[in-house]
């Protein structure tokens, strides 16, 4: 599929990202990701080794535009519980709720 990220045109394929990431450790999550495999990789980490360019000539919309179109999945990082500044022990109590009488 043929996409456009940083105004240079990009013949992507699917088995073409796979291969790509194959060996790369992903980086620390702080936003939106991209699974690839069963592992989470930073959708910036993504575009730059696919596009093979820095960081900062690109954007990560374009990017998980063409992991959509490519077919997979990209989650965001859940802005209520980053926003507060919670420990992982309050931010997994706060996404299972509290327990009601009954």
């Amino acid at each position: 599929m043929r996409c456009v990220i940083a105004r240079f045109a990009f013949d992507l394929s699917k088995s073409g990202v796979v291969a790509s990431m194959k060996g790369v450790t992903p980086g620390p999550v702080t936003g939106e990701t991209v699974i690839i495999g069963r592992r989470h990789y930073p959708v910036m980490q993504v575009g730059e080794v696919i596009t093979r360019q820095d960081r900062r000539d690109f954007t990560a919309g374009e990017v998980l535009r063409a992991m959509i179109r490519l077919g997979f999945t990209c989650r965001e990082l859940p802005a209520a519980a980053s926003a507060l500044g919670l420990t992982p022990l309050q931010e997994a109590s706060a996404l299972l709720g509290v327990p009601t009488a009954g």
